[in-house]
């Protein structure tokens, strides 16, 4: 009972309240920083850059390839339409169907060698089944069972790309907004405390500003919980 009646008072203390401050601080500047972050993005893409580079760099065989073919797109128009999609959050399983479909289009008698070369395939046939599409000739049972592995290979480097793009694109983002809100935290710590901002201050605002970003999506549940074991509390107690 001595230890029910001890977590009852504490939860209807003052430390609750502090504990509620602390989270609702911390939720609101979480927010905040984040905001700031995705608002950053308004200045040639901003953190949404982050993350092409590794898909550029695992499509990067088979665009190289693509540019040597009599097609509207090279290289760069490319790579310029993949980064368009990128920046605009376009969804992955559309980025990748896209970015499948302007290998495809590069696949063409001059270059269909080189394109086979990254996914692994047989060149000779991978050439033939080139030649007999731009003829309007029906592929063989043999030059359909190549472009079925062609089709695998650039599936899995797409998936490999565009998962290794996005973690980093997400990582990244993390990193910006837990410094963005570290500094806010020490310097709202500073607005708030005034001459009275010592090193004790200081510490108190950092660690704030510093658990911002990992608690901003938790932090409102968990303050509305336990406001509601408060309430619980205070009506067991009437």
């Amino acid at each position: 009972m001595a230890d029910a009646a001890t977590t009852a008072n504490l939860l209807s203390s003052g430390y609750l309240s502090n504990i509620l401050n602390f989270l609702s601080a911390a939720a609101g500047l979480g927010t905040a920083a984040m905001g700031l972050v995705d608002s950053s993005k308004a200045f040639r893409g901003g953190p949404s850059n982050f993350g092409f580079g590794a898909i550029e760099k695992e499509v990067g065989p088979f665009l190289v390839a693509a540019a040597g073919g009599p097609t509207a797109f090279g290289r760069a128009e490319i790579v310029q339409t993949l980064r368009a999609n990128w920046l605009n959050g376009v969804p992955k399983a559309d980025q990748k169907a896209k970015a499948k479909s302007l290998i495809h289009l590069g696949l063409t008698r001059g270059n269909a060698a080189a394109l086979a070369t990254p996914a692994g395939v047989d060149a000779a046939t991978l050439t033939s089944l080139a030649q007999n599409t731009a003829n309007g000739t029906a592929p063989t049972q043999q030059e359909i069972n190549v472009l079925g592995q062609f089709d695998a290979i650039v599936s899995a480097v797409l998936d490999a790309a565009y998962e290794r793009g996005d973690q980093q694109y997400r990582n990244a983002c993390k990193v910006l907004g837990l410094a963005v809100s570290t500094i806010l935290g020490v310097f709202g710590g500073w607005i708030v405390y005034g001459s009275g901002f010592g090193i004790w201050q200081f510490w108190l605002s950092f660690l704030v500003g510093l658990s911002a970003t990992p608690l901003a999506p938790v932090a409102k549940d968990l303050a509305s919980s336990l406001q509601a074991a408060v309430t619980a509390v205070g009506a067991v107690k009437r």
